[in-house]
């Protein structure tokens, strides 16, 4: 990349078609299903699952409805639909729709046809990258970014960093003699495909995305924040199909007692997901926050549930013999820690007294 910025997108109305190379999303459902039921990959190599984020752009199958638009619903059953596949896969999958997300919301610059984004905006202690200002709407990068999901297989990111101690978000083309890449640290079992390695930046040129402090206070923050629990949800209904074929060809009490309850835990995550994908439609510039947190907290502690019910029921078998299911079952729990656990029920607690409205009523 050299150091003209990427091409920024005309300020215009038809920027959702700009921020996607100028093609308007894709927005049926039946025909990533129909692709995810026919590709085949394997499901351990951050090469494959590359190649397959690839095929999917080139099918336009990543041009998503875009969050608080009037589909929104839409967008998460398709990040649903993936997770249900793989939850390697989504992550990558997921990453990469954000960023366009973040693209179109913030006019950032287009996004180069066949591109593969990561979304990166973790912020642990012993990694952070400055940004020092390199001409207009440039930046140079300096410092190591962790936890960079897919990061030898995407082309672009969207990476925060910091510019005299305010949070600014730059767009990379990682093709730079500047940027390294390893994956040295880590040593998941669970999400290990994603190779969610280190970058490190050594004056990188980025174009700025937004102005300082945009990336969190943008009301699509929140609302993908949300969409990640659909990914959640996605990966535990593919478990308990699992289960569910397993009690159609031998039902006892027990198995159909787990599950009922499974039924009765994605039934209650549904309603809640549903429910938010409305109230962000019909508020798209307001605050998600109280409803993403909540939506969140709910969908992952059913998909504990879902866990717990089908390992109990399925027993050691499946998850010794069933290479899918084992892979559910130890990619969802890395998963699921995206969520701070009680860090966020107590932040949706607060929200419960700062703003108590009529959300308990019927």
């Amino acid at each position: 990349m050299s150091d003209m910025p990427l091409a920024r997108a005309a300020n215009d109305t038809h920027h959702m078609e700009n921020v996607y190379g100028g093609e308007r999303p894709a927005m049926t459902l039946a025909s990533l299903e129909h692709f995810l039921a026919d590709v085949r990959f394997d499901a351990n190599a951050v090469t494959d699952l590359g190649n397959v984020l690839s095929a999917i752009t080139l099918r336009g199958l990543d041009r998503l409805p875009l969050p608080g638009q009037g589909a929104t619903l839409m967008r998460w059953r398709m990040l649903a639909a993936v997770a249900a596949r793989d939850l390697g896969l989504v992550k990558l999958y997921e990453g990469h729709t954000d960023a366009l997300a973040i693209l179109a919301e913030l006019r950032g610059p287009v996004a180069p046809r066949r591109s593969r984004w990561g979304t990166w905006a973790a912020e642990p202690p012993d990694a952070r990258v400055v940004a020092t200002a390199s001409g207009t709407g440039m930046l140079r990068l300096h410092g190591t970014k962790a936890w960079c999901s897919g990061a030898q297989v995407v082309s672009h990111a969207l990476v925060t960093a910091w510019q005299d101690d305010a949070p600014v978000l730059a767009a990379v083309d990682l093709q730079q003699p500047s940027i390294s890449i390893s994956a040295d640290n880590w040593r998941a079992v669970g999400m290990h495909a994603t190779a969610s390695g280190d970058v490190c930046f050594e004056g990188a040129s980025a174009t700025q995305v937004g102005g300082a402090h945009d990336y969190v206070t943008r009301p699509g923050f929140w609302q993908g924040g949300a969409g990640i629990a659909a990914c959640w949800y996605g990966a535990a209904c593919g478990i308990a199909n699992v289960l569910r074929e397993a009690v159609i060809r031998r039902a006892d009490p027990y198995a159909l007692a787990h599950l009922g309850a499974v039924d009765v835990a994605l039934a209650g995550a549904a309603a809640v997901l549903r429910e938010t994908a409305t109230f962000i439609d019909a508020h798209p510039e307001g605050n998600a926050m109280h409803v993403a947190l909540r939506a969140r907290l709910a969908v992952e502690n059913a998909a504990c549930v879902v866990m717990t019910h089908a390992g109990r029921a399925l027993g050691a078998g499946p998850l010794c013999r069933d290479a899918r299911l084992a892979r559910l079952m130890a990619d969802l729990p890395v998963f699921l820690r995206q969520s701070h656990a009680e860090r966020d029920l107590a932040a949706l607690g607060k929200t419960c007294i700062d703003d108590p409205g009529p959300a308990w009523l019927l």
